[in-house]
């Protein structure tokens, strides 16, 4: 058994500790659809639910570490679920072809045209 904070940082999720910590304290993680605390011990066969940057992934605990290792020993930690992979992959799509959807100025606007839309902004 390992702490969830501890766990996250070893597979790589979160780039330190403490960071790990407060994402699980925000109520990002959750542990069996539940939220839980930093303190909070994982073990094999857990499922995570970890929110990150209007992404998230669900993955299954394959195996528990406490050390941080190389990339490649952290993806044998996890396991991503299926309708995880399909959920963030058409959600990035969605959000590159609504990127590329917007409408782009060739060029920047004139002096004249930025106080007219600081006006319009305040008059709102």
């Amino acid at each position: 058994m390992v702490r969830i904070d501890k766990w996250l940082w070893a597979a790589r999720f979160f780039k330190t500790r403490s960071l790990a910590k407060k994402m699980v304290e925000q109520g990002k993680i959750k542990i069996d659809g539940q939220k839980c605390k930093p303190s909070r011990n994982i073990d094999i066969g857990n499922q995570i639910s970890i929110k990150k940057n209007d992404l998230t992934w669900v993955v299954d605990v394959l195996q528990i570490a406490d050390k941080r290792g190389s990339a490649t020993i952290a993806q044998t930690l996890y396991a991503e679920t299926e309708e995880s992979i399909k959920q963030r992959e058409s959600s990035t799509l969605l959000k590159k072809m609504e990127f590329h959807s917007t409408p782009k100025p060739e060029k920047r606007p004139t002096k004249k045209q930025r106080r007219d839309i600081k006006n319009f902004k305040n008059q709102t």
